[in-house]
């Protein structure tokens, strides 16, 4: 019975996600030749910027998404001379300096928690937009179940929508990873993105075993496409992820950015960071 109902509950989300508005111009799509970058978290959450660099360099990954609370310490308490620092140690490298990985979310009922987010993202926005940053990542991190789902959903949007705004005037996006238990199902997602209907406003693909929607990765995507614009991809081994599947629809669609690896911590970095970028070739041409 609550596979019958979880079941019907997916319909009818997927039947609401086939209403949504198409984003008219996504930039991330259009030529496709997609690239390796690296998420901080976790594989280089105690590196420093000097350190990102010479290893992201050495091993062919081409962007990076700085973390929050991570050593390399690009925060929003920078002063306007760090800052011009930070965006000086990404130029005339091979590494792009291409987002910033903060953890804003929306979701809570509490509405004095919700404006501290929303807050606290203009701070990150301000900070990208000095660095020369091209996207902020937020999230959602769960579906409370006091509230009703549609409230939830619209009270995301309208706080996506005024971080949106503040992004679009500081030329920076925001990147809505596709994350939280229960919020990371696509037809959600997409209706969250129906809600902030903002072109400053996307999502960031998160690789999550909740993107197969009858056993296929296509619906989920099919539904997200239009407002891709980052993606973060995790453990490449794993046989129970398309991986062929997602590089082959992100080719489909014309993907231009990034795959940006969000992996665990190890004692040889450079030598994972090798192995994983021919694995991720090896994928991508599969």
């Amino acid at each position: 019975m609550q596979t019958s109902l979880a079941a019907a509950s997916s319909m009818a989300l997927a039947e609401t996600a086939k209403s949504l508005p198409q984003k008219s111009a996504n930039p991330a799509l259009g030529g496709g030749n997609f690239k390796l970058g690296l998420v901080t978290y976790n594989l280089a959450k105690d590196w420093d910027i000097p350190t990102i660099i010479k290893n992201c360099e050495a091993t062919g990954f081409e962007a990076v998404e700085l973390r929050t609370t991570h050593k390399h310490g690009v925060e929003p308490s920078l002063t306007k001379d760090q800052r011009a620092e930070v965006k000086a140690r990404f130029a005339g490298t091979k590494v792009r300096l291409l987002s910033l990985g903060s953890v804003c979310e929306f979701h809570a009922p509490d509405q004095t928690t919700v404006r501290k987010n929303i807050d606290e993202c203009k701070r990150f926005i301000e900070l990208a937009h000095d660095i020369g940053a091209l996207g902020v990542k937020v999230r959602p991190n769960g579906i409370p179940k006091e509230v009703a789902e549609e409230k939830t959903i619209a009270q995301i949007g309208a706080a996506l929508r005024e971080c949106g705004e503040a992004a679009k005037s500081a030329r920076v996006e925001i990147w809505v990873e596709v994350h939280g238990r229960d919020s990371s199902h696509p037809p959600r997602m997409a209706a969250m993105m129906k809600a902030a209907n903002h072109p400053n406003v996307g999502i960031c693909w998160n690789s999550n075993p909740e993107d197969l929607i009858g056993g296929s990765i296509k619906p989920g995507f099919d539904m997200l496409k239009p407002y891709l614009l980052n993606a973060h991809i995790n453990e490449l081994w794993k046989p129970e992820y398309p991986w062929s599947d997602l590089f082959k629809l992100m080719k489909a669609a014309g993907y231009n950015r990034y795959c940006l690896a969000e992996i665990p911590d190890t004692t040889d970095p450079i030598r994972l960071m090798r192995y994983y970028r021919a694995l991720w070739l090896a994928q991508c041409k599969g």
